[in-house]
């Protein structure tokens, strides 16, 4: 059950807005065997004034068209399934709808599984 909070500057299309929230879900699909429909994702549109980042910060050049990705997810999954989710979003990213790997910045938050109520009050998985 990820939860997913993307952050990237104003001024892209709702098409290409789309093509993210497909290709991060088609990458948690595949790595950390999210179910159908288990969909849950917010972009939000920052001005520049709003939106800093470390343009070389570990030798990694950024653009403007950077993506940061926070996933909340619980804590059930391996170190390998992690690497292979950073690594498939990047790749899926840059597929569609195009955001180089270098801008492709994912932050993993993990919690206990009793942490989540996914709606009626209840804590589904405790």
């Amino acid at each position: 059950m990820p939860l997913l909070h993307l952050s990237l500057r104003a001024g892209k299309p709702e098409a290409y807005r789309q093509a993210i929230f497909d290709s991060l879900y088609r990458a948690m699909h595949e790595t950390f065997n999210v179910p159908e429909d288990d969909q849950f994702m917010t972009i939000t549109e920052h001005d520049a004034a709003n939106f800093r980042y470390g343009a070389s910060y570990l030798g990694i050049a950024r653009s403007d068209d950077l993506v940061f990705i926070q996933i909340t997810a619980n804590n059930t999954r391996t170190v390998e399934q992690k690497k292979e989710l950073f690594r498939r979003i990047a790749e899926l990213l840059g597929e569609r709808p195009g955001v180089r790997p270098e801008d492709v910045f994912v932050s993993l938050v993990e919690v206990a599984k009793e942490n989540w109520s996914l709606g009626n009050g209840l804590a589904q998985y405790a």
